[in-house]
């Protein structure tokens, strides 16, 4: 890298900080996350299972939440729960080279996560149900590390109506924002799961609604149709479909789909990015 790439990539940063803090007092003197929500008619019943969810101690959880950003360690880990009882490299490889996998798992072991049994491993504390939680978490986490929004994961309210948990809320600047997170592939979401969270969106009015899926597969071949059938099927005038950026996309005006092709943190930048454009 030139002095000259090195200078700007150095201003960079410093602007990003810049905006972070700027964020943050911005985020500091809007309504929190509750206020939003009370307005709304909604008070959080219970939130955040911790005991659902893999992640190392304080110690540690900067670096898991860096290693959380590679889409291979996230289909690592995934396997790592689905195996929890008896992991062995060869249950864990399938996403990354033999090499990188091995390093995952003495980052899991340092992390005190997984201890190694002879020529296997196993989950240091548990059982984990589902990878699902601990994704939860870090979607929230980049709220609060990327966005300097309060954010909140696996939610449920204690109300009737639609019912249901509520994956992730965040408050960003006085703008509700609600994220459904789906960690299985396109293949295995069916049509009833775009029904429940377009109910959700009725219900909770957010400015901001995302349906967020921890693949790199194509969303205009399943879930953009699944999305569009289910918007025709409740609106006369249900909008067309704006493709924002590669499997980025826009429904029904404040409803946006996403993959976590480039980043999951990237995507949601977008999406961001979009909705303050809007508001000038």
């Amino acid at each position: 890298m030139s002095l000259d790439e090195s200078k700007i990539m150095e201003e960079l940063s410093c602007l990003r900080e810049e905006v972070r803090r700027l964020r943050k007092a911005l985020n500091q003197q809007a309504p929190r996350l509750s206020i939003l929500l009370q307005r709304r008619g909604f008070k959080i019943y219970k939130k955040e299972p911790m005991e659902c969810i893999l992640i190392p101690t304080k110690r540690y959880l900067k670096v898991y939440y860096r290693m959380f950003h590679k889409y291979s360690f996230r289909l690592f880990l995934r396997d790592v729960i689905k195996h929890q009882h008896l992991i062995t490299l060869e249950k864990v490889i399938r996403y990354a080279a033999p090499s990188v996998t091995r390093q995952y798992l003495n980052c899991m072991v340092a992390m005190k996560l997984i201890k190694k049994n002879e020529q296997t491993y196993s989950l240091t504390s548990g059982p984990i149900k589902s990878f699902g939680e601990t994704l939860e978490w870090y979607v929230a986490e980049v709220f609060k590390r990327e966005f300097a929004s309060e954010a909140a994961w696996g939610i449920k309210f204690k109300r009737s109506g639609v019912g249901g948990d509520y994956d992730v809320i965040a408050a960003c600047e006085g703008a509700l924002l609600y994220v459904e997170v789906k960690s299985s592939p396109p293949k295995q979401i069916y049509d009833n799961e775009i029904a429940a969270f377009l109910d959700r969106v009725d219900d909770l009015s957010p400015e901001i609604a995302i349906f967020l899926m921890d693949t790199e597969l194509r969303m205009k071949d399943k879930i953009v149709p699944m999305f569009e059938k289910e918007l025709a099927n409740r609106h006369s005038n249900a909008n067309h479909t704006l493709r924002l950026k590669r499997e980025l996309f826009q429904v029904q005006n404040n409803i946006f789909i996403m993959n976590a092709k480039e980043s999951i943190i990237r995507n949601i930048e977008t999406v961001v990015h979009w909705y303050y454009t809007k508001q000038i």
